[in-house]
């Protein structure tokens, strides 16, 4: 800059807009306003004199984005209450693998589980055992008898609809009718007979079933059982047992794989002969379980997602008890005298599950220890 040159503030020329005229008719003018991006006190622009200088915007310092106080303590609060904002796993649809299966019936089958569960408690078991309904009768008899017929449907080779059906046939039957013990199996035979002619498309004979039985009762005396056994229960066979459920909920736990299944069978036919299980959960409730202790077993994380969760209708925390007995049925199977199940899913057919080592972490988020 030279000696002659001067520095001037540059004057805005006054527009129309920014006229205004007050009550008496006199012209006011009111400048410009500055945009709001140049508030901050700056001084006025200057330009050198016979060399003017186009204005620039002053830059505003960048600020780093601030969480305020209460921003901060609530994230910390929600932190020491254990609240996490982390997504929920997504519910997958099961169904929509079979859509163009017409034997899935994919448009109906939410709502025919829906029903099973509203009537899975309509078939009339009560707890027999303890209310002196059978004072010839005990649990562990019961238990050799529900044995032997997984025993004597394995030696068929029958469905697995069968077997389900005939156990609930027994406990529905002995919930109404005073048996004495020395009837017991022809009650188990009978009620074998009747599940089979419902589920089997060839259903064994009779005679079958008298020689499965060393002859322990005549032709006669089967299938004057078998009419009192239908009279009694009103000849209501279509009910919902733990293995309609089985089918579903283990669909539901993913990824999904024959070890998986074999491995909630297995856990669930245990539960069939402990009739402590089988009086105090319902079907769908035993089946669930079964699913939750077959994914610890198999290590499955998490055990219990969202999509089991939504098709099951319970929570981790309700199954945790049943699935502990059925956990503690698995530790003893190769021990117990009652080996049926372990004999069945030890073969390799079934992935030899039975010889897996059982889950030690259930009885530690239930009861606080780790299981002995």
């Amino acid at each position: 800059m030279t000696s002659n040159q001067s520095v001037v503030p540059v004057q805005q020329p006054i527009r129309v807009a920014d006229i205004k005229k007050n009550n008496d008719g006199q012209i006011i003018e009111r400048r410009n306003r500055r945009a709001l991006v140049d508030i901050g006190n700056l001084a006025p622009t200057a330009v050198e004199t016979g060399k003017p200088k186009l204005d620039e915007t002053p830059k505003r310092r960048s600020r780093k984005p601030s969480k305020s106080l209460t921003t901060v303590l609530t994230a910390r609060s929600k932190a020491a209450c254990g609240i996490t904002t982390k997504p929920k796993d997504p519910v997958v649809n099961i169904d929509e693998p079979d859509i163009g299966n017409e034997l899935a019936q994919v448009e109906y089958v939410e709502d025919i589980y829906k029903f099973y569960k509203l009537s899975e408690t309509e078939g009339g078991l009560q707890d027999y055992m303890n209310s002196h309904s059978q004072p010839d009768l005990n649990a562990k008899m019961r238990a050799i008898l529900v044995d032997w017929l997984i025993e004597v449907h394995r030696k068929f080779d029958l469905m697995p609809e069968s077997l389900y059906l005939t156990i609930n046939i027994v406990d529905r039957y002995l919930s109404v009718r005073k048996v004495p013990r020395k009837e017991l199996q022809l009650v188990g035979i009978s009620a074998m007979l009747i599940a089979c002619k419902y589920e089997e498309i060839w259903p064994p004979e009779v005679s079958d079933l008298i020689a499965i039985s060393d002859n322990a009762y005549p032709r006669e005396q089967i299938l004057t059982m078998e009419k009192a056994i239908l009279g009694h229960l009103g000849w209501y066979l279509t009910v919902p047992t733990p293995y309609v459920f089985v089918v579903r909920y283990t669909k539901a736990s993913l990824p999904f794989d024959e070890e998986m299944e074999n491995m909630v069978f297995f856990l669930t036919d245990l539960g069939l002969i402990h009739y402590s299980v089988i009086i105090n959960n319902s079907p769908s409730k035993l089946a669930a379980s079964a699913v939750y202790a077959a994914r610890c077993t198999l290590k499955k994380t998490p055990a219990w997602t969202e999509t089991l969760k939504h098709h099951t209708g319970y929570h981790e925390d309700e199954l945790k008890e049943c699935a502990k007995a059925l956990v503690t049925f698995h530790e003893c199977a190769s021990e117990t005298k009652l080996k049926a199940v372990y004999r069945k899913y030890v073969n390799p057919d079934k992935g030899a599950v039975a010889v897996f080592p059982p889950v030690r972490n259930i009885e530690a988020d239930v009861g606080g220890g780790e299981q002995s």
